[in-house]
């Protein structure tokens, strides 16, 4: 589907290039050729021809999303009797795997009942035509297969097969004035594209957000989120998530998910379901003038850590408070903040290689990335074999006061808390279970234990459906799917 990165980058390159000197020459030469005899610039046909070339392949992977859903009433704007709207409303999407996951935005799907992939013809195998209006691509349901909010990223999954994946590039390889391109739907208009450049490479929405975007003058309008931002070779560096404006439309800056936390996010949900966020159990600090003179610091830039954390991967590895973190994978850590936002986009199970100093001694250690610890996670210490739920994909723990104590306040003090979920859990259209969720009802019958959830389960049959009444994070929701064994 795709001709030769490196190829196409290097035409691309040095189309840029003969376009540029093109048009020097040509006003140059224009005089000496004669009033009205434009000079020709055959440099930028052929840079029109490598655009041309990069939309046709990466469009087949970028995809119109449909959402339906109810929205929660605005407090500013009641509804009659606070009664939820069924709203209409479309994004887009990336093909990241050939056998059906897409990447877009959590904001895309948000509160969706039903969502519908629109995949172009070129997608599927099939024949666009030659028509300049050119045909409409096939509509198929699609499924969530996780959110995670922290990045605003979401996968949602299709049944299909043989799909033009986009392939990932490197985002931490960006820089300013770097030619990028926007794929997407804006305002419902599909496979559109635009061009632009690079204006930053680590954006911070807040100055404390260990998330980062990159920020780009690529023209981006509502309808664009979860689109791609590709650059000249067509690799995938960044995801389309949100704008600032004061019209409501493009102004220039817009703001996409650095392809490399992307790729570890989406990764992470397509093995493990959900996002297994790392940490390494550190605080790191930017030395300042005045920290350094202070603490006697050999240097007054860097990172120093203020705090390792007794037992965990940083104080195994032989960390200690006061050493001086100096690169990280290679790369130099010039304060706190940028040690912070590399080890974000890190998921548990990975290694990070640290350089420190301490002292007049320099050290290098490599510390494993372990899961962040929270109140769920927490709950997987508590599993048993028994406890597994088969035809639902789960594991449950009976609601107890001790595990109600690690979980946000509830409304019941009765059910069964989903503890694991597998990776062949049954999807539905309101996204998938989640562990933490707590079950309190399934098919009207009320759960009031494991055991009770278990015996109800073993009175539904293949194909029935299934609809689970639960309480996640403070909100009731239903979740319906077909049982499927």
């Amino acid at each position: 589907m795709f001709s030769n990165p490196q190829s196409s980058a290097y035409n691309l390159s040095m189309h840029l290039r003969a376009g540029v000197v093109t048009l020097l020459v040509g006003f140059c030469l224009a005089p000496a050729q004669g009033l009205g005899q434009p000079a020709r610039a055959p440099g930028l046909t052929e840079l029109s021809r490598s655009f041309e070339d990069l939309a046709q392949r990466v469009s087949p992977s970028v995809v119109q999303i449909f959402v339906t859903g109810y929205a929660l009433p605005d407090d500013n704007e009641p509804s009659v009797a606070g009664d939820p709207v069924l709203e209409r409303g479309s994004g887009s999407g990336v093909i990241v795997s050939t056998d059906g996951y897409v990447v877009t935005n959590a904001h895309v799907i948000e509160n969706a009942t039903r969502i519908e992939v629109e995949l172009p013809f070129a997608a599927t195998g099939g024949d666009p035509g030659r028509s300049i209006l050119g045909r409409r691509g096939r509509m198929v349901g699609a499924q969530i297969v996780a959110v995670d909010e922290e990045t605003d990223l979401a996968v949602i999954k299709v049944a299909a097969r043989a799909l033009p994946a986009l392939p990932y590039g490197d985002s931490d390889a960006l820089r300013p004035g770097q030619i990028v391109l926007a794929f997407g739907s804006p305002l419902g208009l599909s496979s559109s594209v635009t061009m632009g450049v690079v204006s930053a490479v680590a954006r911070q929405l807040t100055p404390e957000d260990p998330m980062i975007y990159i920020q780009t003058d690529a023209p981006i309008n509502p309808g664009n989120s979860g689109g791609a931002l590709v650059d000249t070779e067509g690799r995938l560096v960044g995801i389309n998530t949100l704008i600032l404006t004061q019209s409501g439309g493009h102004e220039g800056i817009g703001f996409a998910a650095p392809s490399n936390i992307v790729r570890n996010i989406a990764g992470q949900i397509m093995k493990f379901g959900r996002v297994r966020r790392g940490e390494i159990g550190v605080n790191a600090q930017t030395i300042t003038s005045l920290l350094a003179e202070a603490l006697a610091l050999p240097t007054d830039v860097g990172a120093v850590l203020s705090d390792v954390a007794p037992g965990g991967p940083a104080a195994k590895a032989g960390l200690l408070a006061g050493d001086i973190v100096t690169t990280l994978d290679g790369k130099p850590m010039e304060n706190g903040r940028q040690l912070r936002i590399n080890v974000y986009a890190k998921g548990a199970g990975e290694q990070i290689a640290l350089d420190v100093r301490r002292g007049e001694r320099t050290l290098s250690v490599r510390v494993p990335v372990v899961e962040r610890a929270t109140g769920i996670t927490r709950l997987e210490d508590l599993v048993g074999v028994q406890q597994a739920v088969a035809s639902l994909g789960i594991t449950v723990l009976d609601l107890t006061p001790a595990i109600a104590q690690v979980l946000p306040q509830l409304r019941r003090d009765k059910g069964a808390v989903i503890a694991r979920i597998a990776p062949d859990a049954p999807f539905s259209q309101q996204g998938r279970l989640m562990p933490g969720d707590v079950i309190y009802a399934l098919n009207g019958k009320t759960i009031e234990s494991a055991a009770d959830l278990r015996t109800v389960t073993a009175t539904l049959k293949p194909s029935s459906a299934a609809v689970l009444q639960v309480e996640r994070e403070g909100v009731l929701l239903y979740v319906a799917f077909r049982i499927e064994k």
